[in-house]
């Protein structure tokens, strides 16, 4: 039952607030297409009521579906392959710095493969020096370019990353009434929004009984 109405309560959450986009990953394009063929479903049955979403995919494609850091799945947390944005900076080293590369890449020497590399794969993702991280993949694939020293400069762009998310998730914690208190006051504000679309629902169903 649950895995029949789980789709429903995630079409519900978005229709809810006549959401136009929804920032997604790649693997949510199924869920958010089966959105979209409810809310086409329902207009078409009883009229235009509902917004029909579109997704929005990140630029770079690199951040479609980013791997573990063992390079097997997804991050996860059951996996515990995960980096975590509230991640200290000495944990996010130990992770990066442990990240599955190239099995093959056994001496620095040795010319090393840069597709399916988790390394090289966050780096796609969030360097933003092209030229140096295109310069790093040639020496890397030629030989000569040890793991260790690639990780170190990803352990770099994660941190710089990170570090502001983190403090900024720190000052807050030093507020918690403040954070209720937006919370509550963002709930409110849903709730009504919610409720004014669900009387259209129903006005639209013919099951408004209480005007």
């Amino acid at each position: 039952m649950g895995f029949f109405c789980y789709p429903i309560s995630q079409a519900a959450d978005i229709t809810a607030f006549h959401a136009t986009a929804v920032p997604a990953g790649e693997d949510q394009m199924p869920m958010l297409e089966q959105a979209r063929e409810i809310v086409r479903k329902f207009n078409d049955t009883y009229g235009e009521t509902l917004t029909e979403p579109d997704i929005i995919l990140p630029e770079n494609q690199a951040c479609f579906r980013l791997p573990g850091t063992d390079g097997k799945a997804k991050m996860s947390k059951s996996l515990n392959n995960a980096i975590y944005l509230s991640d200290e900076p000495d944990v996010i080293k130990n992770k990066v710095m442990s990240m599955y590369t190239d099995p093959n890449h056994i001496r620095v020497e040795d010319p090393g493969t840069i597709e399916n590399n988790t390394v090289f794969i966050y780096l796609d993702a969030f360097c933003n020096e092209i030229d140096k991280l295109q310069e790093m993949k040639m020496h890397y694939q030629r030989g000569g370019l040890g793991d260790v020293k690639v990780k170190k400069y990803l352990n770099e762009i994660i941190q710089a990353e990170l570090e502001p998310i983190r403090n900024r998730r720190k000052e807050y914690e030093k507020n918690l009434d403040y954070v209720y208190e937006v919370l509550k006051e963002g709930s409110n504000n849903a709730r009504k929004i919610a409720s004014n679309t669900l009387r259209d629902v129903r006005n639209a169903i013919g099951i408004e009984y209480f005007k």
